[in-house]
């Protein structure tokens, strides 16, 4: 889940990652794969080492500081992740520090609701909460009732799942989805076809997989009913 003030801020040029630990490399090459621009910034040098040939610059700094920070070229940038570890007074003097270089687009890693809050009440713009994230994903899924869970917003997700039994062989308009449970089944994939949008015309098949949207508890309900 993220928390955020939700800032319009439209990027632009090189992504700046803080922090090469698991999610930060892993945050940094997406963006590189998905075609960005990214400088990669850490205090570890082996770390900085292994990323020098994929991320577009690499770079070791003590990135609390200030200083360093406008030598890197940080105080031009636009859009910037704070990925730092488990160093928590790290992250949040480089968040500070960030928002001293008024970078319109700070985002920060946090481990915990107190430290979410300090990360927010020193300048980050939006700030996730990846652990919590996948503890609540992968607890979804080792029900087996979901195929897929994203959350969207804190309490909005989206599931994917397979046509639940007393769905079968109805037309999505007969089954009162919403009145029952609150929940819109957004698009459905046949056994043998492709994703397309869901109607209310649309009958679900036994191995039809379904992806519905819903608030938390709501989804919750639709998912454990029989």
């Amino acid at each position: 889940m993220f928390r955020g003030l939700h800032r319009d801020v439209q990027h632009t040029g090189e992504f700046i990652v803080i922090g090469l630990g698991r999610f930060g490399s892993a945050l940094a090459t997406t963006l590189i794969d998905m075609g960005h621009e990214v400088l990669g910034i850490d205090a570890d040098g082996e770390r900085v080492q292994e990323l020098s040939g994929v991320l577009t610059h690499v770079a070791q700094a003590d990135t609390t500081s200030p200083k360093a920070l406008k030598q890197l070229g940080v105080a031009d940038a636009v859009t910037v992740a704070v990925c730092i570890g488990a160093d928590v007074e790290a992250s949040v003097l480089t968040t500070a520090a960030l928002s001293d270089l008024e970078i319109p687009n700070i985002w920060a890693k946090a481990f915990t609701e107190p430290h979410g809050r300090i990360l927010s009440r020193v300048g980050a713009h939006h700030v996730v909460f990846p652990e919590a994230e996948m503890g609540t994903r992968v607890a979804h899924l080792l029900t087996g009732e979901v195929i897929e869970y994203l959350s969207l917003d804190g309490d909005f997700v989206l599931i994917e799942t397979v046509t639940p039994p007393w769905l079968v062989g109805k037309p999505l308009g007969e089954t009162n989805l919403r009145r029952d449970f609150k929940v819109t089944v957004v698009c459905v994939k046949p056994e043998s076809g492709a994703f397309t949008y869901a109607e209310r015309e649309t009958v679900l098949g036994a191995n039809d997989l379904v992806v519905v949207a819903g608030h938390r508890a709501d989804i919750d309900r639709f998912a454990s009913a029989s």
